[in-house]
């Protein structure tokens, strides 16, 4: 079978800390498409003396396959970003590494993120018009992070929005 052409699949920028999950399905993709994915999906194979050489065959693809895939996912991260896996030489741990480091980071823009859609207040100073536009983009924000915020919530909420005086 001839490995796909994958740079015509589609471009992978950088991971820079904005970009996290859609960053990380390209990247799944493109190592699936390159056939170098097996470490990722498989464990490191245990050899010894008395393995056999379909038992060595396996632990070779895997060290192929974890080489291969550990260098392309360097290559497609940041350089500001890099340096906090350096010390992983695992394909699979360097992925849990980033998954943990960015799940965390998604669940704290949440919060936040939340935090301000809840307490914004609509001021004399600023039309209604640019209120509402300003909570549809933090509720688009929360959408992406995978918070749903109905239509309904949005309503209730811009109606339940305090006007507070201008200083």
């Amino acid at each position: 079978m001839q490995p796909a052409n994958f740079s015509d699949i589609c471009d992978i920028s950088k991971l820079n800390g904005e970009n996290y999950k859609i960053w990380k399905e390209k990247i799944l993709l493109h190592l699936g498409c390159m056939d170098i994915e097996y470490a990722i999906r498989k464990d490191e194979p245990h050899i010894d003396e008395i393995s056999t050489l379909a038992e060595i065959a396996i632990y070779e693809q895997w060290k192929r396959s974890n080489r291969l895939s550990f260098m392309f996912i360097k290559t497609k991260i940041s350089a500001g970003i890099c340096g906090s896996f350096e010390q992983h030489n695992n394909v699979k741990a360097l992925l849990k590494a980033i998954d943990e480091q960015f799940e965390t980071s998604d669940k704290t823009l949440s919060s936040t993120l939340i935090m301000k859609f809840s307490s914004m207040r609509l001021t004399c100073e600023r039309d209604v018009r640019e209120h509402i536009m300003k909570m549809r983009d933090l509720a688009a924000q929360l959408k992406t992070l995978e918070v749903c915020v109905s239509t309904s919530s949005l309503v209730s909420s811009f109606r339940s929005t305090p006007i507070s005086e201008a200083n």
